[in-house]
């Protein structure tokens, strides 16, 4: 980031931050007016997207986190099986007796505790309430990143436009 102005890093910096460039400008000096241009302009300059490619390089290596690990998480979420958090009896497995894959597609337990009735709180119910992550949103997520599903209709082919004297009265 040696060849950029001081705004120019700090544009980076902040960019880093949430990969929101008008955001990134106003938080690096520029007039919240023209934050939205000056980002424009910030992001197709060459110096200013190489130092942004390098630094989330630097951070993805920093952070060992890659493509190929974000997916490989998604995909413990999208194609996890609720039936490993439990035993063969049916109760909840410990988070300690689950494998990583298992645990990963938890969200969160509660384990609430009530009287049993009738035994003047002698005896109390454990209730798991048991939240998984989003497995449809998983299931997206990946067939996002792997072009499964069209935002924008392409269409391709030829078109045949004819020209008649017809058209020159237009």
């Amino acid at each position: 980031m040696a060849d950029l102005t001081p705004k120019q890093a700090r544009f980076v910096e902040e960019y880093l931050v949430d990969l929101n460039a008008t955001q990134a400008a106003t938080r690096a000096g520029y007039s919240a007016k023209t934050a939205e241009q000056q980002a424009s302009r910030l992001l197709v300059n060459v110096k200013v997207a190489d130092a942004i490619a390098s630094a989330q390089a630097k951070r993805s290596k920093r952070t060992e986190i890659t493509q190929d690990r974000v997916l490989q998480e998604l995909a413990k979420l999208g194609f996890g099986d609720i039936r490993d958090i439990f035993s063969e009896d049916g109760s909840l497995r410990h988070p300690k007796d689950m494998d990583a894959d298992a645990a990963a597609r938890i969200s969160s337990i509660e384990v609430v505790v009530k009287p049993v009735p009738g035994t003047q709180g002698q005896e109390v119910e454990h209730v798991a309430k048991i939240k998984a992550w989003d497995k449809l949103g998983a299931l997206t997520q990946i067939g996002r990143h792997l072009g499964m599903f069209k935002d924008k209709l392409e269409t391709s082919g030829e078109i045949a436009i004819n020209i008649t004297s017809d058209d020159d009265a237009l």
